[in-house]
């Protein structure tokens, strides 16, 4: 089907809620919770607000539980007062006109002991240590090794996303997105270079996407299935591989269709890296798929237009666009120059390349 070149700009209906245009504020890790509860703070609420004019806000990645952490300050989604922090965003987003998901999160293995209660060894589905970094409050440092979980704790992981999905809709949210990519806890029980477990949870690909359904069907106790999307990296990411990818994600993504969820959220390449790093068939997915395909990493103004024109995406997630321009819709709406990152700012720290950065009427 054709489109008009300017379909990103026009409204979608997402499940059963009403997007203004086709522009995603992705998922955003900034390390600026509160130091004491790794709860969101009113500087947070700011910097939410002031990108509401996005069609949809997916929260940074949060924390199911203290085991799920795995860098210095990022928010959790299991207490009271990361219940509370959450509820001042989702206020100060409804009350600009924005709509905002949250994204729930356990990093399994992309995590250090110091991180850990009682310094323990973070959990993944084998006790294969990442080649990967991570941020603790002394600075980068490689991820410590890991535990296999025992299967009779399996149950307690799932448990805790939904206590965490339980929190999110008590915090005001629009909806959930399950974050599954990254090299993060699904991921590595997706992926066979991480997974090596020889249970119901290892060894076909039937067995590795196991956990996924599993969380998938436990949100969908909390949220309707309009109110739930997932996101999906089959490239290499935080040294998870898998050895037949297109397989894998094919038989993940047709179960999700058939549970009826709103999106998928694809990754589609390295994140933040080449969009070839895979030889992947992304459109097969779509194709798969029943409900809206948000696409995702390196989209220029040009690209996110041409995507969703020619039916190749439904929504376009932009990620650090978002970061220094707070009006980036409006930018790209006029395809006005964008402000330049500064990386210095990207994690940690105050209000400075966190809520300073101007939009274009200033």
């Amino acid at each position: 089907m054709t489109h008009p070149a300017d379909t990103l700009f026009q409204p979608f209906t997402l499940g059963d809620l009403s997007l203004p245009n086709r522009i995603v504020m992705a998922p955003l890790t900034r390390n600026r919770a509160s130091h004491d509860a790794e709860a969101p703070r009113p500087l947070n609420a700011e910097y939410y607000a002031q990108r509401a004019s996005a069609g949809l806000i997916i929260s940074e990645a949060t924390q199911i539980s203290r085991q799920g952490q795995g860098y210095a300050w990022t928010p959790g989604m299991f207490t009271p007062a990361q219940r509370e922090g959450w509820r001042g965003v989702t206020t100060a987003v409804h009350d600009k006109g924005g709509r905002i998901f949250a994204q729930l999160w356990h990093v399994g293995r992309i995590s250090h002991v110091a991180l850990q209660e009682n310094d323990a060894a973070p959990v993944a589905p084998s006790a294969i240590q990442a080649q990967a970094k991570t941020f603790i409050p002394s600075g980068f440092v490689e991820t410590s090794m890991p535990r296999a979980l025992e299967t009779h704790e399996i149950p307690g992981i799932v448990a805790d996303y939904r206590h965490a999905a339980e929190v999110a809709k008590a915090a005001g949210f629009d909806g959930i997105e399950l974050h599954a990519a990254n090299g993060y806890l699904i991921d590595q029980f997706l992926k066979d270079s991480s997974n090596k477990r020889t249970d119901e949870f290892g060894g076909s690909i039937e067995n590795r996407t196991r956990l996924a359904l599993l969380v998938v069907d436990a949100l969908l106790q909390v949220f309707p299935r309009s109110r739930l999307g997932i996101r999906l990296s089959p490239a290499t990411v935080n040294d998870a591989t898998d050895s037949n990818p297109q397989q894998l994600f094919g038989h993940l993504v047709a179960e999700l269709s058939r549970r009826g969820l709103a999106y998928i959220h694809l990754i589609e390449g390295a994140t933040g890296g080449a969009r070839d790093a895979l030889a992947f068939d992304y459109a097969a997915l779509k194709r798969a798929f029943s409900g809206a395909y948000m696409a995702n990493n390196g989209y220029t103004r040009a690209m996110a237009m041409a995507a969703v024109a020619e039916g190749r995406a439904d929504l376009v997630a932009f990620g650090r666009p978002f970061i220094a321009n707070p009006d980036l819709v409006a930018r790209l709406l006029a395809d006005a120059p964008l402000n330049p990152l500064v990386q210095a700012t990207l994690y940690g720290g105050g209000a400075e390349g966190y809520t300073d950065y101007p939009a274009l009427a200033a």
